[in-house]
């Protein structure tokens, strides 16, 4: 199958969508990538890149990858995020059109999360070279802006979500992460263009002499009882749950929680940690996707959080995957969908979103577990992800799903 993928972010910044590409040129697909410059989580366009001027080089050898001109984030503030979401429509539009002039694919292939508008451009390019334009749908919108307080204002809400039903109208294939997306999704589409297809993740078992975890964090990670949490830092992730936590749990002195990325909230973080003297709270910092494995496979659990929110009771939140991967119990305070994979998977304890005290009773049981017991309950984790989200296996998955489909609807205007 030939696949052009259109994506606002895009390796080397850290998404699902890169180990994707990979595995579906592996396969022996042809996949090209459109994208823009990266700058995310930062807001700073990487070393090596320039946000103007348009750019092309290879990733994995194998897959072309196109750079569009692209406005960085950065720092904070809506206006600045809001000038990146429109100039990746923007030059979208401008730059993508001619670098497949003359291809042809039979599917393109949009990695959707925020902002939606990123399938702008790919709604363009399914007219222009009439192809199958599946979307895989990472956040709801505009569920996701009211929950996070990006958006307040109802009317402006409402506004939001007629936009959505008209871009997926143009969309042939709605692809959710979560099945507790599809009835959300289909308020805005028609429900015969909704599928499930589940975030997956790429198991690469850490070469342990092979990482740049400075020898102080490692020996950390190695003699005490450390939490890892990994990722985005931002308001959506209930960062002052684990905060919270911390303060809480000062009287067991084995106790570490390492905070490892970086985000919005990294500096009230920060202050927090220094104004509470929190001596268990560890901020790592950012490290490459491929250093991820080392930090898990030392840790003694993982944690993961989200806010209390109806939009985010709909999310697996794709460290799950990972963490499901990597054979570690896990300690979530979420709400929903997330909860109930952790649950079903055997895979740890879970407390409801933002609940201080309920998530710090699970730490404390997982504390007091014998190694035998947090064995069990990584391993029962670890077999649900080989099972559920095994990236080699949901990469032909989707071949599969898009084959049908596109069968499917040459069936239907016959």
């Amino acid at each position: 199958m030939r696949v052009l993928v259109v994506s606002q972010y895009f390796w080397p910044e850290s998404f699902i969508i890169n180990d994707l590409v990979k595995n579906l040129s592996a396969q022996g697909h042809v996949v090209k990538v459109l994208t823009g410059k990266p700058n995310y989580p930062d807001g700073v366009v990487f070393d090596g890149y320039q946000a103007c001027g348009y750019q092309e080089e290879s990733y994995e050898t194998t897959v072309s990858v196109c750079r569009a001109p692209l406005r960085p984030r950065g720092s904070s503030g809506a206006k600045n995020l809001m000038r990146n979401y429109l100039s990746y429509i923007v030059n979208g539009l401008k730059f993508y059109p001619d670098a497949v002039k003359g291809e042809s694919y039979d599917a393109i292939f949009v990695f959707a999360p925020s902002p939606i508008t990123s399938v702008i451009p790919a709604i363009y390019l399914k007219w222009k070279l009439k192809s199958h334009l599946a979307v895989w749908v990472q956040d709801l919108w505009p569920e996701s802006l009211s929950a996070t307080g990006f958006i307040r204002n109802k009317s402006v809400l409402r506004v939001v979500g007629w936009m959505v039903r008209g871009i997926y109208a143009c969309v042939d294939t709605l692809l959710v992460q979560s099945r507790a997306f599809l009835e959300p999704v289909a308020r805005y589409a028609d429900p015969g263009k909704v599928v499930y297809y589940p975030n997956s993740y790429q198991d690469t078992p850490p070469v342990f002499e092979d990482t740049r975890i400075p020898a102080p964090l490692l020996a950390e990670l190695e003699n005490s009882f450390c939490l890892v949490f990994a990722g985005n830092l931002g308001t959506a992730q209930s960062v002052e749950t684990l905060v919270e936590v911390a303060d809480r749990l000062r009287h067991l002195s084995e106790l570490r929680i390492v905070l490892v990325g970086s985000g919005s909230m990294l500096s009230w973080i920060e202050s927090q940690k220094k104004s509470r003297a929190l001596d268990n709270l560890v901020l790592a910092g950012r490290f490459a996707a491929s250093e991820m494995p080392h930090f898990f496979s030392r840790a003694t659990g993982l944690l993961v959080t989200l806010k209390q929110d109806e939009a985010f009771s709909y999310t697996i939140p794709s460290k799950v995957q990972a963490y499901l991967a990597a054979g570690r119990p896990i300690i979530a305070a979420l709400d929903g969908e997330g909860a109930r994979v952790i649950q079903e998977a055997k895979a740890g304890l879970t407390s409801a979103a933002q609940d201080v005290e309920g998530m710090a009773r699970c730490i404390e049981q997982l504390f007091h577990m014998s190694s035998d017991e947090r064995e069990s309950l990584g391993q029962s984790g670890r077999a649900y992800y080989l099972e559920h989200f095994e990236m080699e296996r949901q990469s032909a998955r989707l071949v599969e799903i898009l084959s049908t489909r596109i069968n499917e609807l040459k069936g239907s205007l016959k």
